[in-house]
């Protein structure tokens, strides 16, 4: 039990009567009086506050958290009591999260229960703990406050903000993947499956009519084909301090993550296979799968993925690559490049792209867009300016010595990256690359 504002104001009033009494000692017996009859509705407001009954919580969380996103949690709040319940709530949510209604106040009428819905954003992957609830009871004249603690602590799991893959998929129900932004381009290349004879149409090439079929119809027929299915996607994600940087709040490492999620999802309706091999201070590892049951199983695998201090061993994540995937892949390293990759980076790209199809994908820095934009009025911002220029000069001589070594590269900003990364696995796809 601890006192409210109520009591210690009552306190503060019988107090300064006692110095009008001092100065009035006509006043000092009914002071006296006073203050026992306060004394005693004190006492008698505190044993009724413990012998209430406690009330009998339950708490009701969603099955999954996406990271930064709200989620609604439910409170039942029951009181087997014979009086009303003035309370405040405080629901124990894990350190990084945001509950703006937190804490909730109001009444529970006895032998009824109340219902308290409210939304709180994780702000961090992987697993999260909702500690005991804390219900703050008011007692009946409001002198007092008991304190009890209800609820064990529950796990919850945090995942990457799927919402871009959820849209994805309901655009693509519609037919309608332009609005995201993903493009789909018309290639001619030998990589495609024979999937159907259909009548000509303006525009087919003469290469895909089909003349036999068309004479014995006396009329053109084209071939249809499609993608070819089952080929491999492996994701080699580097988790090394570097991806640390934040753009918009929010670390790269997430907007990696992201990205890998939405092209992951286009890749298995295309019937390919995803993987997914970790470095930089962790080595982790999921086989390709493909199937409709491919999707949970890639967002249980990397709910929990973490970045480390330790740096980023591209020669040892490759050794490690080219032993677990013998078959010919489409490899795309997910980094941020930095001036001092160049010596590393290039032969281990090389050794890779010897068995396999690499795109080195880089996340850059909105941060040193903006250093460019922002006007050059003092020492300090053009010693800044002149640091950008200068890294953005290395990041493109390493990105052109990897084109001119065969090796694809895409290099965008974190806003523009799940949908240009989801773009080029549909643009190698179309031109048979793989």
């Amino acid at each position: 039990m601890s006192p409210t504002t109520r009591l210690l104001a009552l306190a503060l009033a019988w107090l300064l009567l006692g110095a009008v009494a001092v100065l009035l000692p006509l006043l000092v017996p009914a002071w006296g009086w006073l203050g026992l009859a306060a004394a005693g509705c004190v006492l008698i407001d505190g044993v009724g506050g413990l012998w209430e009954r406690p009330l009998v919580i339950r708490r009701r969380l969603p099955g999954r958290f996406a990271c930064g996103e709200p989620g609604e949690v439910g409170l039942t709040l029951r009181n087997d009591g014979t009086r009303v319940a003035r309370i405040e709530v405080f629901d124990g949510i894990p350190p990084r999260a945001v509950a703006e209604v937190l804490p909730w106040s109001g009444e529970v009428p006895p032998q009824r229960e109340v219902r308290v819905f409210y939304p709180v954003k994780l702000l961090e992957r992987g697993a999260a703990v909702f500690g005991p609830t804390q219900v703050r009871r008011i007692s009946p004249l409001g002198l007092w406050a008991r304190k009890s603690v209800h609820l064990a602590p529950e796990t919850v799991k945090v995942y990457p903000n799927y919402e871009p893959v959820v849209r994805f998929a309901l655009l693509a129900l519609q037919h309608r993947e332009n609005p995201l932004g993903i493009v789909r381009r018309a290639y001619a290349g030998s990589s495609r499956d024979f999937h159907q004879l259909r009548d000509y149409r303006d525009g087919d090439p003469l290469s895909q009519i089909d003349w036999k079929a068309s004479s014995r119809r006396q009329m053109l027929i084209s071939r249809d084909f499609q993608e070819q299915r089952n080929q491999a996607v492996v994701f080699l994600l580097d988790t090394g301090r570097r991806m640390r940087a934040l753009d918009n709040g929010v670390p790269q490492f997430d907007h990696i993550l992201n990205a890998i999620l939405l092209v992951a999802h286009v890749a298995l309706r295309q019937g390919d296979q995803v993987a997914v091999k970790s470095f930089g201070g962790s080595d982790r590892w999921l086989p390709p799968m493909k199937g409709s049951h491919a999707m949970p199983v890639l967002l249980n695998h990397l709910y929990d993925y973490q970045t480390t201090p330790a740096p980023s061993d591209f020669s040892g994540a490759v050794e490690q690559l080219m032993a677990r995937q013998r078959r010919r892949s489409l490899v795309i390293l997910l980094t941020n490049l930095r001036g001092e990759d160049g010596k590393e980076l290039l032969p281990a790209m090389q050794v890779l792209n010897s068995r396999h199809l690499v795109l080195l994908a880089s996340m850059r820095e909105e941060a040193v867009q903006d250093a460019f934009a922002d006007p050059v009025g003092s020492f300090a911002a053009a010693l800044r300016y002149l640091a950008a220029g200068r890294y953005v000069q290395e990041r493109r001589e390493i990105l052109a010595n990897l084109g001119a070594a065969g090796i694809l590269t895409l290099d965008t900003t974190a806003r523009e990256f799940p949908v240009a990364l989801a773009n080029r696995y549909v643009d190698i796809k179309r031109a048979g690359r793989l």
